[in-house]
């Protein structure tokens, strides 16, 4: 079958299924008649842009940018995930360690994503201030955060 119409469906077991790994497409897919390999599901998952974000249930699945009102494009979170060094909470803080210089674009990144724990966040040369309401909230945040880095 072809690349656009198993793309098609990779993004319609997506929308409709919980995905948490590649060999969770690749099962799905061979489920709707399509024999593919992981190297593929790589290249698809590459091509469509898709992205993990975490679930209510803390659990990371596969989505589309458009799905979570991201407005961020691949180049940007190649970025984020390029340059950051390292996360960790402190109450309701949340501290993110950066390659030299690159936080101020990590910080755009993460006040693109719209994440409602997140009440704002300053930059500096290597590091990134995050504040949200709550302890518990920061924890979420850091997850969140985690989990587009892969």
């Amino acid at each position: 079958m072809s690349r656009a119409k198993r793309q098609s469906k990779i993004l319609e077991i997506i929308n409709n299924m919980s995905i948490e790994t590649q060999d969770d497409l690749v099962r799905e897919l061979s489920n709707n008649g399509f024999k593919v390999t992981q190297a593929t599901i790589s290249r698809d998952i590459k091509d469509l842009g898709l992205i993990k974000a975490a679930t209510e249930g803390g659990v990371s699945r596969y989505v589309t940018v458009k799905s979570v009102d991201y407005i961020i494009s691949t180049k940007l979170i190649n970025v984020f995930k390029e340059a950051v060094v390292s996360f960790t909470t402190a109450n309701n803080l949340v501290v993110v360690k950066t390659l030299s210089g690159c936080s101020t674009n990590v910080g755009m990144v993460v006040e693109q994503l719209n994440i409602p724990e997140l009440v704002g966040c300053v930059s500096g040369y290597d590091t990134i201030l995050m504040v949200t309401q709550t302890p518990e909230n920061a924890i979420i945040l850091k997850n969140k955060l985690e989990t587009i880095v892969g």
